[in-house]
C-alpha cells in the first residue's frame, strides 16, 4: 500500500495538486503494479525559508540511504 508524501514550496493551486496526485498514482500503478485503491498521496506546503529545517535536514540529509533521486541544489543553511 504505497503512500507518497510530497513536500513542496507553498503556492500551487489545489487543481495543480490534484493533477500531481493523479499523475503519481498512475505512475505507481504502471511502475510497480499497485492498484489505485491501495495508493494514497499527501501534499504538504512548506515555506521556502523553512525548507532546510522542515524538509532538507530531517527528510533528505538524515535519510540518505533511502534517497533514490538526490536534489541537485546546495544544502540550505
Amino acid at each position: 500500500m504505497p503512500h507518497i508524501v510530497v513536500k513542496m514550496f507553498a503556492g500551487r493551486s489545489d487543481e495543480d495538486k490534484q493533477k500531481l496526485a493523479q499523475a503519481l498514482t498512475r505512475t505507481l500503478m504502471e511502475t510497480i503494479g499497485s492498484s489505485e485503491k491501495s495508493i494514497s498521496v499527501g501534499i504538504e506546503d512548506v515555506a521556502p525559508e523553512a525548507w532546510g529545517d522542515k524538509v532538507y535536514r530531517p527528510d533528505i540529509a538524515a535519510k540518505l540511504d533511502t534517497i533514490f533521486k538526490a536534489p541537485g541544489y546546495d544544502p540550505p543553511k
